[in-house]
């Protein structure tokens, strides 16, 4: 496994995070295709094994329950000094004016929630999932510097959002001498490439970590055309994300596919390698649902693409819908 700095701080953190919103209990939310406890703990056990040290979750994911069941298998399985646990606040928990949102009231309430339910005493990355229109700026970046100044956030990061909304949060702790986000959990993939505009040159001016998330487009650029799984049956959220542009999309997944054969590799290691070469990327963040996935995402690390390849790769491209950031 590799190693690198997460954006402009000393933490060092995998080259590939483990996305833990596969883990939890199907019936608190959504997604009835996520993994329960016992099918979920070899997963993480593996990706402790092959080195991974970052994980990342989020208070909503399976309402809570991924959160439990990460949190109880990393103490487990590893010390934890050595493991960087991500987590997140934003969407509604509880019914009422305040069980969502960016607020102080619910960035304090929440933070002691994810704690209580990850079984630690801190996490390393705390996130703001989305931009929270109904909440001043300056309100949320002082909630968050007080989270860190209590000790219960090593670092803070955002979501999804746009580029001036992310500039105005770094100007707004800089300008108060308040704690600044290190990272940046982006969408971005082969199919989706709407943040290179200004959301990663930002990043690299302020030298932010990129830690996207769907590097795979939800599987689609490592499955035949027009393969379905019971995830890209059910999952609405990535129906959303990808249906629309579905036609002219396939066009590059099917340039992943040829590309794979000819290098003799597995398309999730071209998909993986394609980003892992982006200015600014840390880590992108991996959602997979078996051990064998998991594997193969490691074997992309030893890939390493040449500017023809790329070249091969994005030539096919056509501006989206922007998705993500709403």
């Amino acid at each position: 496994m590799d190693y690198v700095k997460l954006g402009n701080t000393g933490l060092d953190v995998s080259r590939l995070c483990l996305g833990c919103m596969s883990f939890g209990v199907a019936e608190r939310w959504t997604h009835p295709w996520v993994l329960n406890e016992e099918n979920s703990r070899p997963i993480i056990k593996r990706a402790v094994e092959l080195g991974i040290n970052f994980f990342d979750t989020a208070n909503i994911y399976s309402h809570g329950s991924s959160e439990e069941i990460v949190g109880r298998a990393l103490k487990e399985y590893t010390n934890r000094d050595e493991v960087v646990i991500a987590t997140k606040v934003h969407f509604r928990m509880h019914p009422g004016p305040n069980g969502a949102g960016l607020s102080r009231k619910a960035i304090m309430s929440q933070i002691d929630e994810s704690l209580k339910r990850l079984g630690t005493d801190y996490v390393d990355l705390y996130q703001i999932h989305r931009w929270d229109y109904d909440t001043p700026i300056e309100e949320t970046m002082e909630a968050l510097h007080d989270v860190v100044k209590a000790g219960k956030a090593r670092y803070i990061g955002a979501s999804a959002m746009y580029a001036w909304q992310f500039l105005k949060a770094l100007h707004v702790a800089e300008r108060n001498g308040w704690t600044r986000f290190v990272s940046m959990q982006n969408h971005l993939n082969l199919i989706y490439r709407e943040e290179e505009r200004e959301m990663m040159p930002l990043c690299k001016s302020e030298k932010i970590g990129v830690i996207p998330y769907s590097p795979l487009a939800a599987g689609r650029l490592v499955r035949d055309w027009p393969t379905s799984t019971f995830r890209s049956e059910t999952d609405q959220a990535q129906k959303m994300k990808y249906d629309a542009m579905a036609e002219t999309d396939r066009f590059i997944i099917e340039r992943v596919a040829a590309l794979a054969e000819r290098r003799g590799v597995p398309r999730v290691h071209i998909a993986l390698a394609w980003l892992l070469q982006k200015e600014a990327m840390t880590s992108p963040i991996i959602g997979v649902t078996s051990i064998g996935q998991l594997e193969e995402a490691v074997g992309a690390l030893s890939v390493t693409l040449t500017q023809e390849e790329i070249a091969f790769l994005e030539e096919l491209y056509v501006p989206h819908r922007v998705v993500g950031a709403l």
